[in-house]
């Protein structure tokens, strides 16, 4: 018995060595560009022209945060993000759990149908061209409207919600039908309030991805500097940094090698800054919903 156990002892230690060795490697790895990106962003822009930065700036300097705070649309850019991310979440929770809901409950007959008519849009996608042309003939071309209202029904969350909706007992649902509750005020108050996990887990997928959409703005409000958001901008950057990069990199090391540190920035510089600008507020809204995560996507998967 005592060799037994100690036979499972060694094997666990083993399991736990190699598995957090793993994961730490893994973390380093995922962490790395990150840490890369912060220390370049508060590097001397020309010294980062010479290579070598890699988790320390080299030569501080606050200069190309001062530059990127001091774009004329990045101001509008930061609000128009923010609203547009919490209006899309806001109306895809609403719309989403209103739905789950409604293909949750077995006296609506028609919920396969639909449900069926739903999982083929994931399979089938009309294109791009055609959903331009409905954004045009539906008049949302320039209009902060079509940031959110394309968004308001998402197949995939609908399933993860319904498919805990229908892991609530049904005995706690007639009981409130019972007592006079009619299915709105279920919902509300019933069964959303049991739901807050896997609401949570779907707001987080919701938020980062409005949040790092830019096509949307680049093909349906390109030609409204006042719609612009925060991930346009930074997509715009790194295509400037791409060809403005390949022409300056032969005069930036010779002006860093005559010169040292100076004011002036470089593309790669100010990408790196702008970078950690547009991370920042994501990374400030998922550790609230990150306790919710795991258990949001697993929750309702086991059926008793």
């Amino acid at each position: 018995m005592r060799k037994k156990l100690r036979k499972l002892t060694v094997e666990n230690v083993i399991f736990t060595t190699l598995n957090t060795t793993f994961l730490l490697v893994l973390a380093a790895i995922m962490v790395y560009p990150m840490l890369n990106q912060l220390a370049v962003s508060f590097n001397d822009a020309l010294d980062t022209v010479r290579g070598g930065i890699y988790l320390w700036p080299r030569i501080f300097s606050l200069r190309n945060y001062t530059v990127v705070l001091n774009m004329s649309s990045i101001y509008a850019a930061f609000v128009n993000s923010v609203v547009k991310m919490v209006v899309t979440v806001v109306t895809n929770l609403v719309c989403t759990s209103m739905l789950a809901y409604a293909l949750s409950r077995n006296e609506y007959i028609w919920r396969k149908p639909i449900t069926l008519v739903f999982v083929l849009t994931m399979y089938f996608n009309a294109g791009m061209i055609p959903n331009y042309m409905l954004m045009r003939n539906l008049g949302l071309l320039g209009t902060f409207t079509v940031y959110w209202l394309p968004q308001m029904i998402s197949t995939f969350n609908v399933i993860v919600i319904r498919t805990y909706m229908k892991s609530i007992p049904e005995s706690l649902i007639e009981s409130a039908k019972m007592d006079g509750a009619g299915e709105f005020r279920v919902l509300t108050q019933i069964v959303l309030p049991l739901c807050i996990p896997t609401l949570a887990t779907i707001a987080l997928f919701v938020a980062v991805g409005s949040w790092n959409a830019w096509f949307d703005t680049f093909l349906y409000n390109s030609n409204k500097p006042s719609l612009t958001t925060l991930p346009y901008e930074l997509q715009n950057l790194l295509a400037s940094a791409m060809t403005a990069g390949r022409n300056q990199q032969g005069a930036s090391q010779a002006a860093a090698a005559a010169t040292g540190a100076s004011n002036t920035t470089t593309p790669a510089s100010l990408r790196a800054a702008f970078t950690m600008v547009t991370s920042i507020p994501i990374l400030v809204v998922y550790p609230f919903l990150q306790r919710y995560f795991v258990s949001g996507l697993t929750i309702g998967g086991v059926k008793e």
